[in-house]
């Protein structure tokens, strides 16, 4: 029997540094972060697009990477959760308010609500608690209760608006 395996060179951007590799044509998105970027920020849970935990921005876009293969990056720009930092360590007003209000407790859903919610931000300078709600209602957290990620998320919000 025939071994069926494509393979790929695919070059992309990452966290603002360029990534090349070679890889088989069915990697997925996340898998390839983990295991040939070596960012294991990128958390993989149901695997199927419904949790939200591996939600990485793909040209600015929350995307599930999951549902993505790594051959449809090619030539794009991704942001981890690793990415959401300055260079120095800095952390983004989001990450701050997220410390600031506890918005994290086992920290599984914690990638995928940071990416998620700074694509969101950037699009939406003042937010409502309930589009705040409906912005994360894709990413599955089973030990806040949301409130303390809905309180960062509009913390995070009236903070960059200061920055102008």
């Amino acid at each position: 029997m025939e071994d069926a395996r494509h393979t790929h060179r695919i070059s992309l951007t990452v966290n603002g540094a360029p990534v090349e590799a070679e890889i088989e044509d069915r990697l997925h998105l996340g898998d390839f972060l983990r295991r040939e970027a070596k960012l294991t920020g990128t958390h993989l849970g149901c695997e199927h697009g419904v949790c939200g935990a591996c939600t990485v921005m793909v040209d600015g876009q929350a995307v599930r990477s999951c549902l993505m293969l790594a051959v449809q990056a090619r030539g794009r720009e991704v942001t981890t959760v690793e990415g959401l930092a300055a260079a120095d360590g800095t952390l983004s007003p989001l990450q701050e308010a997220f410390r600031e209000h506890h918005a994290l407790q086992c920290g599984f859903c914690t990638p995928g609500m940071l990416t998620s919610l700074t694509a969101f931000l950037r699009d939406n300078k003042a937010p409502t608690d309930r589009e705040v709600r409906e912005a994360i209602s894709g990413n599955i957290c089973r030990c806040t209760g949301y409130q303390p990620i809905v309180a960062a998320a509009l913390a995070a919000a009236g903070a960059s608006e200061g920055e102008g």
